[in-house]
């Protein structure tokens, strides 16, 4: 259980909330965990087996609290909501900066100075783990490369160079990504990064992990009462989760892909575990994907420092809070949003 953000995130299986006068108690195997006052919380989001009573859901409609229902993977099911017209108002405000260009451009330029900062961890550590001098010294030129575009990156740009800028980032990442991958297996060499569809196994890991944290970004964003599919770096496009993919771009390389490298360096998971189809497309099998699921689950638990809000929170906790985040800059009491620089 974590309390952040005036948001009472609630993770442990089977925990039972219930109204306690004017405070929610949560009980887990029958015992009294955690009393809090009502005034004290904003929301509430269950994760997985969690029950809840009536009374409660009744009282957190009373005192405009959001109650939101995920699934132990991240899957948004049900937020309830009483008669308050807050998240109206939030979303009308993220409809009409999302028409704005240069707030737009604000948030879109914070999303991608997080996405390049994490790409720059993810080099540098491989780099100083690296004991081929020659492998070494790639990554960090290309890192040093990405410190150029995160230079430019703090001047204002309007919305298209801040894309460019995006994609030029992205492209010195994915150029030196194949000196990452130290298992040696062949078919886990990485030349390209292909999409719809993958064309190697390699492509078909990152891309499963990508839409898992899709899938998380969207959830948090609907139990953070914004509109998931209207976003600033990734323009309106139908059945496209735009925020979603906005908030998630910051997460990629610590989330997924170091998992990714992680379950091939230490061959996890086996080129076996990958068909390829009539089509060219590459395709996990079940048990392939039950491990890379499992995996999944257990890196969300894995814990860090955030760096605005200066607590301790798993990973899988981060997306959550970064929609909050922005739904509080929305809102007006954040200058700015705070994107997740992994260090």
């Amino acid at each position: 259980m974590k309390h952040h953000l005036n948001t009472l995130f609630i993770t442990t299986a089977d925990a039972w909330l219930s109204k306690d006068g004017a405070a929610v108690k949560v009980r887990i195997e029958k015992q009294t965990r955690l009393r809090v006052p009502f005034n004290n919380i904003g929301s509430i989001v269950c994760l997985g087996r969690v029950g809840c009573s009536t009374p409660l859901m009744a009282a957190c409609a009373q005192h405009g609290i959001s109650l939101a229902f995920l699934t132990e993977y991240g899957r948004f099911q049900v937020a309830i909501q009483g008669y308050t017209p807050g998240n109206v108002l939030l979303r009308r405000i993220q409809y009409r900066r999302s028409d704005d260009d240069a707030a737009s451009a604000a948030i879109a330029t914070a999303c991608v100075i997080g996405k390049i900062a994490n790409c720059r961890s993810v080099l540098r550590r491989a780099a100083r783990e690296s004991n081929q001098p020659q492998t070494a010294d790639q990554l960090s030129n290309a890192a040093t490369k990405l410190d150029d575009v995160l230079q430019r990156l703090t001047q204002n740009h309007p919305l298209d160079v801040v894309r460019g800028l995006e994609g030029e980032g992205g492209a010195i990442y994915f150029s030196v990504f194949s000196q990452l991958i130290t298992s040696g297996e062949t078919a886990f060499q990485f030349t390209t990064r292909s999409r719809r569809p993958p064309l190697d196994p390699m492509n078909a890991l990152l891309s499963f992990l990508y839409a898992m944290l899709a899938g998380d970004a969207r959830a948090a964003c609907e139990a953070a009462g914004l509109d998931a599919a209207v976003g600033f770096l990734h323009r309106d496009r139908p059945g496209r989760p735009g925020l979603a993919l906005d908030i998630m771009e910051e997460l990629r390389p610590m989330l997924a892909d170091r998992l990714a490298l992680s379950l091939v360096n230490r061959r996890q998971v086996k080129p076996d575990g990958f068909r390829r189809e009539e089509t060219g497309a590459v395709l996990m099998d079940d048990a392939t994907r039950k491990t890379v699921l499992a995996a999944y689950q257990k890196r969300k638990q894995e814990e860090l420092v955030h760096p605005f809000l200066q607590e301790k929170v798993s990973l899988g906790l981060v997306v959550h809070l970064q929609a909050r985040l922005l739904a509080r800059h929305l809102r007006g009491d954040l200058d700015a949003y705070p994107p997740c620089v992994w260090k």
